[in-house]
């Protein structure tokens, strides 16, 4: 049973990813779905949605660890994986909130 929970969630993210590398699904990005129509047009929503997908694939590495821990009952792998896992949001949520990376550019 759990094997199939963390296999079903590797699928998810998976699947996520395929969808935000084609750029579409921005609605399901929180943030930028609920914004004003006025503050999405300042954003690259291509490019937006193409670093989930990146993400979301690097969420799916995360989870293998995770699914081996459950496999081969290793603790260790169960926190490398969480580790990793959040490691990953944190360091996309920073990556997107700086710089003004998907901000479009002036022209």
């Amino acid at each position: 049973m759990l094997l199939a929970v963390h296999s079903g969630m590797i699928l998810v993210f998976l699947l996520l990813g395929l969808v935000f590398s084609r750029g579409k699904g921005a609605f399901l990005i929180a943030g930028y779905n609920t914004a004003p129509k006025r503050e999405k047009e300042k954003y690259d929503e291509q490019a937006l949605c193409r670093f989930m997908g990146k993400m979301m694939f690097a969420l799916a590495a995360t989870w293998v660890p995770m699914t081996l821990s459950a496999l081969l009952d290793r603790m260790w792998l169960l926190w490398l994986g969480l580790g990793l896992f959040f490691a990953v949001c944190i360091g996309g949520g920073v990556y997107m909130n700086t710089g003004h990376r998907f901000e479009k550019k002036k022209t």
